[in-house]
């Protein structure tokens, strides 16, 4: 099996003494749909920072396809791993959406077609044509949200890595960037997302990470989400799909659906079996 990262006992303490790692050990497969849970403090934005090399490990290992994390690799590293801030005004600055989209390209000395091309090809994936002139600060938040993407998306990384991407978006733009990332994720990339929304994980996500304290507390499908001990433990709670199913003990909840059309179906084919019956 290939893997786009390997994670071995990484640790990792903060200049005023804050143990934010404590033995992190994970792998996660090239070209899946990882969701990293956690509560507040658990290390899930540290963690992040260790995939594209703004965090060397202190302790342990980190493998950015098969290339480890290191001061001799961290250019390399920066390069596969393109992460995206929980605010996008900690990366949007430049004075035009299309100077921010183009900045990385330009600031890799990459031919001026190649990086029109890639500027095009990357306001093109997050549907943001036509806005190649305006202000970043005089869209809406969850446009500049895209703009930070397809800022990373220029710089064609391996591996995306977003930090909460729901955060403060209204329920239409987190839709558009569920369309999005499937989109980026069709083309063959794997797509890393730390987020609290368990309901996101559970239907998105081909793999869940669960963290606490600085420690993988497990690590699966996203049927992991309906394990009592493991929610509990974790201080996460139920997604909705779960939490119903649980209250539905007559249909049954082995293999219980991840999205409403999927519970739909399921609730209807069981009606009929009823019915038959």
């Amino acid at each position: 099996m290939d893997f786009a990262v390997e994670i071995e006992d990484l640790a990792f303490r903060h200049k005023d003494g804050t143990q934010a790692l404590k033995g992190v050990t994970l792998k996660i497969k090239k070209g899946s749909r990882t969701a990293i849970l956690g509560p507040n403090g658990a290390g899930k934005s540290t963690l992040l920072l260790h995939l594209n090399g703004i965090y060397l490990p202190q302790h342990g290992t980190v493998k950015i396809m098969g290339l480890e994390s290191n001061r001799e690799n961290e250019k390399k590293i920066r390069q596969m791993v393109g992460l995206v801030f929980q605010d996008p005004d900690d990366q949007v600055f430049c004075t035009t959406v299309w100077e921010d989209v183009a900045f990385g390209p330009v600031n890799f000395n990459l031919p001026d077609d190649e990086v029109q091309r890639r500027a095009r090809q990357a306001l093109r994936a997050v549907k943001l044509e036509g806005l190649e002139q305006k202000m970043p600060f005089h869209l809406s938040y969850g446009q500049r949200k895209r703009v930070a993407i397809a800022g990373v998306l220029a710089l064609k990384p391996a591996i995306l890595v977003l930090d909460e991407p729901h955060a403060f978006l209204d329920p239409s733009g987190k839709v558009e960037l569920i369309k999005i990332l499937n989109g980026i994720n069709v083309e063959g990339n794997t797509i890393i997302v730390a987020t609290h929304n368990v309901d996101f994980a559970y239907e998105w996500a081909d793999d869940v990470v669960i963290i606490k304290d600085g420690r993988v507390l497990a690590q699966g499908g996203p049927d992991i989400l309906a394990d009592e001990k493991l929610i509990n433990e974790s201080e996460l709670e139920y997604p909705v799909m779960v939490k119903l199913f649980r209250k539905l003990p007559e249909i049954g909840y082995n293999n219980i659906p991840r999205s409403v059309d999927e519970a739909a179906e399921f609730i209807r084919y069981k009606m009929n079996k009823l019915k038959k019956n």
